[in-house]
C-alpha cells in the first residue's frame, strides 16, 4: 500500500502524475497466481487483467504456450495438411482425365516448416499478446503450493487472493514390461523426428493414436495400430468406428483390435512386441513405437496435500461446478482436470475461473453445446449426446442418417466416404447431439452446435436456406431425413 504526502511524483504506464495530499490512498488490486503456462493459464490471466487485477503465471516444462501450440494441435494439424497434399498427390484421383503426381523430396524440411509455424504462433498468439500488459508477469519456474494462498518459485514466495492449477498433462505410458527402457515417441516427441519411420506401430485407438497413425502412414511409413479394445474409439457408437476403421484399412495401415501387449524388446534394430490377439500369440515389429494411450494430470510435486486439494484416483484435481477446488479460493481449470481435454475448452475454463475467483462471479461451467473433431480423413466430429447416451439418460430420442451419397456436394467432389447423424429428442423436435464421419466433416458443427444451445427444433433448420452445393446442406438434408425419404426429394428440396 501507498501512503499519502503532500505533494508525491507518480509513473503510471510511462507517464508521471502528480497526487496530493487530500487524495484517497490507492487500494490495492487483487492478485491471481497461476500454475501453469497453457491455454488455461493464459485466458485467465487476460481476464484477471481486464477486471482490473493482477496475474502472475508461472510456467515450468513445456514452452510458453503449454501442450497445444508447442507438441498437440498446431504442430499435429499442419503435418496432417501436409500429409493429406502428398496423399492426394500420389493418389489417381477420382475425375476422369487427370493425372498427379506427387513424392515426399526432405521430411526435415517439413518438420522444419512445422517448427517455424509453431515458433510464430507462441510469440504472436502468446507471448505478444501479454508482453506489454502491466496487469500479467510471467515467470519460469518450478511453482509449489506454500499454502492456499502462496506459492513458491525459485526460492521466492508469491502470495495471492486466489490460486489456479493449470498445469495441463502429459502422455500415459503403460507398464508394459521393457517399455520403459525403449526410445519411444509420444506426440511430445514423433513431431521432432528428422527423419520419417521406415515403420511404425502405434499403441492405442483414440484421437491422438488416430491422427498420428494416418498422418504417418500418408507421408510413407509403414503404420499398424494396436488397440486394446474391440473397437478404435470405443466411445462412440459401432456404425461410426467401423466405417472409419475401413477407410484407414483401405488407406493401407493395419487396424488390429483387442490387442493385449505382454513385453516390449529390442531386435536388429527393430522394436519387437510380444501380444495377444483375441486371446491368440501375436508378435510384431517396427522400426519405431508411438505410445499414445491417453493422458495424466501434471499434479505431482504441486504441494497440493499441503494445501488441502482433493485429487480423484487418477490424480485429476476434483472441482466444483464453479471450477473451485476442495479448498476456498483455490481453482483448477484444463487438461489437469480430466474431463474436456480441447484447447477452446481449457480457456474458457480458465476465463471461467479467474472471475469466479475474483469477482465473484459464480457462474457454472455448462458443456451442453461442446464440439469436438478427431482431424482423420474423413473428419470424424461430435456434439451433445449419441443415441446410446441419450438412451441411458431416458431420452426419446429420435435419430436420422444421412449418408453422404445423399449430399449433392459430395457427389460433385467425387468423395461420399461417411454420412451426417443427427439426434433429437423426439417429444420437442429439438436436437440433443450430432456424429459426423465426412471430409472436413468440422465445418458442419456450429450449425448443430448453435442449435442444441438455443433449442431450434429441428423443423425450423428445414426451412432455412442453405446453399446448393455446400456441404452445410447436409444438416438441412439429416434434418429432412426425420421425416421424409431424402433419396425422393428433388435437389434444392425445401
Amino acid at each position: 500500500m501507498s501512503e499519502c504526502c503532500s505533494t508525491t511524483n507518480t509513473v503510471l504506464h510511462g507517464k508521471e502524475t502528480k497526487t496530493r495530499s487530500n487524495a484517497r490512498a490507492a487500494q490495492p488490486r487483487a492478485s491471481l497466481v497461476i500454475l501453469g503456462g497453457g491455454s488455461a493459464a493464459f485466458a485467465a490471466a487476460l481476464k484477471a487483467a481486464e477486471l482490473g487485477a493482477h496475474a502472475t503465471i508461472i510456467n515450468d516444462g513445456l514452452p510458453m504456450g503449454g501442450t497445444c501450440v508447442n507438441v498437440g494441435c498446431v504442430p499435429s494439424k499442419t503435418l496432417i495438411r501436409a500429409a493429406e497434399a502428398l496423399h492426394r498427390a500420389v493418389r489417381p484421383p477420382p475425375f476422369a482425365g487427370i493425372a498427379t503426381s506427387g513424392k515426399l523430396l526432405d521430411f526435415k524440411e517439413v518438420i522444419e516448416q512445422k517448427r517455424a509455424l509453431v515458433k510464430a504462433l507462441r510469440q504472436a498468439k502468446y507471448a505478444d499478446v501479454i508482453g506489454d500488459n502491466p496487469n500479467i508477469t510471467f515467470l519460469k519456474g518450478r511453482g509449489r503450493l506454500v499454502d492456499a494462498r502462496t506459492v513458491e518459485v525459485d526460492g521466492k514466495k508469491i502470495r495471492g487472493d486466489a490460486l489456479l492449477i493449470a498445469t495441463g498433462a502429459r502422455p500415459v505410458v503403460p507398464p508394459i514390461p521393457g517399455l520403459d527402457k525403449m526410445n519411444y515417441l509420444t506426440n511430445e516427441t514423433a513431431f521432432e523426428l528428422d527423419e520419417l519411420p521406415e515403420s511404425l506401430l502405434v499403441f492405442g485407438g483414440r484421437y491422438i493414436a488416430l491422427e498420428c497413425a494416418q498422418m504417418f502412414s500418408r507421408l510413407g511409413s509403414k503404420v499398424t495400430l494396436l488397440q486394446r479394445s474391440s473397437r478404435i474409439l470405443p466411445t462412440e457408437t459401432a456404425d461410426l468406428t467401423s466405417a472409419l476403421t475401413g477407410f484407414l484399412n483401405a488407406e493401407g495401415i493395419a487396424v488390429v483390435t483387442g490387442v493385449t501387449t505382454r513385453a516390449v524388446r529390442r531386435q536388429n534394430g527393430n522394436f519387437v512386441v510380444q501380444a495377444c490377439v483375441d486371446g491368440a500369440p501375436k508378435q510384431f515389429l517396427a522400426r519405431h513405437i508411438l505410445v499414445a494411450t491417453g493422458r495424466q494430470p501434471n499434479t505431482g510435486g504441486l504441494g497440493l496435500e499441503k494445501a488441502g486439494v482433493k485429487l480423484d484416483a487418477d490424480g485429476h484435481i476434483k472441482v466444483d461446478q464453479n471450477l473451485q477446488t476442495s479448498v476456498s479460493g483455490v481453482f483448477a481449470a484444463g487438461d489437469v482436470l480430466g474431463e474436456n481435454m480441447f484447447v477452446y475448452s481449457a480457456a474458457y475454463e480458465g476465463a471461467l475461473a479467474a472471475g469466479n475467483a475474483l469477482n465473484g462471479e459464480n457462474r457454472k461451467r455448462d458443456y451442453t453445446a461442446l464440439p469436438w473433431v478427431i482431424f482423420t480423413d474423413p473428419q470424424v466430429a461430435g456434439v451433445g449426446l449419441d443415441e446410446t447416451q441419450a438412451e441411458r439418460q431416458g431420452i426419446d430420442a429420435d435419430v436420422a442418417v444421412l449418408p453422404l451419397s445423399h449430399v449433392p456436394r459430395a457427389l460433385a467432389a467425387r468423395d461420399t466416404r461417411g454420412f451426417l447423424k443427427l439426434i433429437r429428442d423426439r417429444q420437442t423436435d429439438r436436437l440433443i447431439g450430432a456424429r459426423i464421419l465426412a471430409p472436413e466433416g468440422s465445418e458442419l458443427l456450429m450449425e448443430i452446435s448453435l442449435a442444441i444451445k438455443f433449442g431450434i427444433p429441428v423443423r425450423a433448420l428445414t426451412t432455412c436456406f442453405h446453399p446448393y452445393l455446400t456441404l452445410s446442406e447436409g444438416v438441412k438434408l439429416a434434418a429432412l431425413a426425420f421425416s421424409k425419404d431424402v433419396g425422393k426429394l428433388s435437389c434444392c428440396a425445401a
